[in-house]
């Protein structure tokens, strides 16, 4: 009997909270269809606005914090790792060897030491400090139900004593119904004005204590591992003092001077000085003599050394051998006055000034030395195409300059 009558309570209570779920769920379409009115607390709205903003900002804080606590782990297997490998390549022979392992062992334990201080004072902190707001969450939703309860009691009791025909005992019934709701939704919302309010107002001094807490294990930590590191460095001076004759040259890298740098548009010096050198004065000295070229012309200073003794070789035998001065003077017989050598376009180029050549790749440029070499730039050469000049034969309106890395030499 006992239990019959159990079951007969636990039926009568799910029948009493789905009863209480279908009025609420009435009152909810009335209010929204504007056929009965709401209760409204402007204030306590206020206040839940600021609570849900509170609780969204600490959620991305704990977030970020578990971020960093990541970041700080796996800084420290990085920096455990690197001193491992010091460890490993450190000779037994070598002085300072004991120091190495102890700065290792230290930074280790920093690691750990800052990993976990950050845990205590400011993420278990953090997780205290979000733990109240499941439940007043929760409170807040209750009380919202508790408000429906109320505004539908009171319509309901509102209803009977306007009816034509009164029923003093429903109408009675009624209003005991609407004290009772009145008395439960007060309760709770007398409660939740006091809390809500501290609540937002705590939010400054825990923002305040946490952030001071990290950035003070931060400071502290920087300062014991700066300490490390001077250790570790004044190690490692004295390593290298003991065996800096020993010490192995690193070579550098070659620079963009190379032929390698045919890809590479020229930067022509900015003041535009001319390049000077002591070997293609030389060059230019001896070859002055010469009756292979023609009055007056010179070789060009090319900022590529790699060129120079190309020149040489080209030129220098027509100073002591009749023959193939000979030779050459009828080869160039139809060449531009000062003729030097060709060349041909790799890349296109597009002309940035009147007095530059357009080139598109294969083209062919008789280079010609400059009127006045101190007029050259590195990396530029003067030159005619040479379909210009066996069509005009005209030297004044067809030459230009080009860059010389755009250009690789056939002649």
């Amino acid at each position: 009997m006992a239990e019959l009558g159990s079951k007969g309570v636990t039926a009568g209570k799910i029948a009493s909270n789905v009863q209480k779920k279908l009025t609420r769920a009435q009152e909810k379409v009335l209010q929204k269809l504007g056929k009965a009115d709401e209760t409204k607390d402007e204030q306590f709205e206020q206040c839940v606005q600021n609570f849900n903003k509170q609780l969204s900002e600490g959620t991305r804080l704990q977030k970020d914090l578990r971020t960093y606590l990541a970041s700080v782990k796996a800084m420290h297997e990085a920096s455990k790792k690197l001193t491992e490998c010091l460890q490993e390549v450190y000779e037994a022979d070598w002085p300072g060897r004991d120091d190495t392992n102890k700065i290792a062992e230290n930074n280790d334990l920093l690691w750990t030491d800052f990993h976990q201080k950050l845990v205590d004072q400011a993420l278990l902190t953090m997780d205290t400090y979000l733990g109240q707001f499941p439940d007043i969450k929760s409170r807040i939703a209750k009380r919202g139900r508790k408000l429906v309860d109320y505004d539908s009691a009171r319509h309901h009791f509102e209803a009977l004593q306007t009816a034509k025909k009164k029923d003093e005992t429903k109408i009675a019934k009624a209003e005991e119904e609407l004290v009772k709701a009145q008395k439960v939704f007060e309760e709770m919302n007398v409660d939740l004005q006091e809390e809500l309010p501290s609540l937002w107002n705590s939010r400054v001094g825990f923002y305040v204590n946490t952030f001071q807490s990290i950035a003070g294990l931060e400071e502290n930590f920087h300062k014991e591992m700066s300490k490390l590191n001077q250790n570790l460095h004044d190690v490692l001076l004295g390593l290298d003092k003991q065996y800096s004759a020993n010490a192995f040259p690193i070579k550098a890298q070659p620079s963009d001077s190379t032929p390698a740098k045919a890809n590479k548009s020229p930067s022509p010096p900015p003041d535009g000085s001319p390049i000077t050198s002591p070997e293609t004065k030389t060059v230019n000295h001896e070859l002055e003599p010469s009756t292979l070229e023609a009055p007056g012309s010179s070789i060009p200073k090319s900022p590529s050394q790699s060129s120079l003794p190309a020149v040489v070789v080209e030129t220098f035998p027509a100073t002591v051998n009749g023959t193939v001065e000979g030779g050459a003077s009828s080869e160039r017989a139809d060449m531009p006055p000062g003729f030097l050598f060709k060349v041909q376009a790799m890349h296109d180029y597009t002309a940035t000034d009147s007095d530059e050549l357009q080139l598109k790749a294969g083209d062919v440029v008789l280079v010609i030395p400059f009127e006045n070499p101190e007029e050259q730039d590195e990396g530029w050469l003067m030159g005619v195409k040479e379909s210009d000049w066996i069509q005009h034969k005209e030297l004044d309106q067809c030459r230009g300059v080009f860059p010389e890395n755009f250009t690789e030499r056939v002649q």
